[in-house]
């Protein structure tokens, strides 16, 4: 099927429309098959023309990477005026609602992207680093004091849940959706709280 008919539209309009289709692009595919040709197709422009809002393949490629992790990071980012236990659930609740409702995109950028495409590890690797700023930002919120191997901890619980939220059965078509989400928020939250009672008295880790 022909590419739609091309709409006149700012520089910075037809950039962002350009990331917008790849971004859907990456709910069916991985970033290896993001084609630049189909991207400019369903946006009803050459992809020579393409090039003259984006530098290279990889710049583009970048560009929609980006755009994905600003939009992960600005979802799991709570009401700084929140309570602790607030503050760690709505942190907690906007990572398991970004990556439910993107799982295909999330999957295709952490778990592709960085090992695929060298060109945005760094972009995927600042996310991750903002991830684990906020579970320290809880951590602390919730009186838990910084101790040794905390950092290892918090990547190793930032696995987990990752691995569980990617997993974990849920059909939002059916009716007990929101309980099998809310099921998943308090499944994650209870590793967190095991988490930090682990760092908060270190000894129960001591080898028998």
């Amino acid at each position: 099927m022909p590419g739609k008919r091309a709409t006149r539209l700012t520089p910075d309009q037809r950039r962002e429309q350009l990331i917008g289709i790849g971004l859907e692009m990456l709910a069916d595919r991985s970033l290896d098959e993001l084609s630049t040709d189909e991207v400019a197709r369903r946006a009803g422009i050459s992809r020579g023309l393409l090039f003259h809002y984006f530098d290279s393949k990889r710049d583009f490629y970048r560009a929609v990477v980006r755009a994905a992790c600003d939009r992960f990071s600005a979802a799991t980012e709570p009401d700084g005026g929140l309570e602790p236990v607030a503050w760690m659930r709505a942190f907690i609740a906007g990572f398991v609602a970004y990556v439910l409702e993107h799982r295909q995109v999330y999957l295709a950028l952490v778990r592709g992207a960085a090992g695929s495409h060298p060109a945005v590890t760094d972009i995927v690797g600042e996310t991750r680093e903002t991830l684990a700023r906020r579970l320290r930002d809880g951590q602390r919120r919730l009186g838990v004091p910084d101790v040794p191997r905390q950092e290892l901890a918090l990547r190793a619980w930032m696995a987990f849940a990752e691995e569980a939220v990617t997993t974990w059965p849920v059909d939002d078509s059916g009716d007990g959706a929101a309980g099998a989400r809310d099921e998943l928020c308090a499944f994650i939250e209870a590793s967190f709280v095991g988490l930090l009672g682990l760092l908060d008295r270190p000894g129960r880790l001591t080898s028998r």
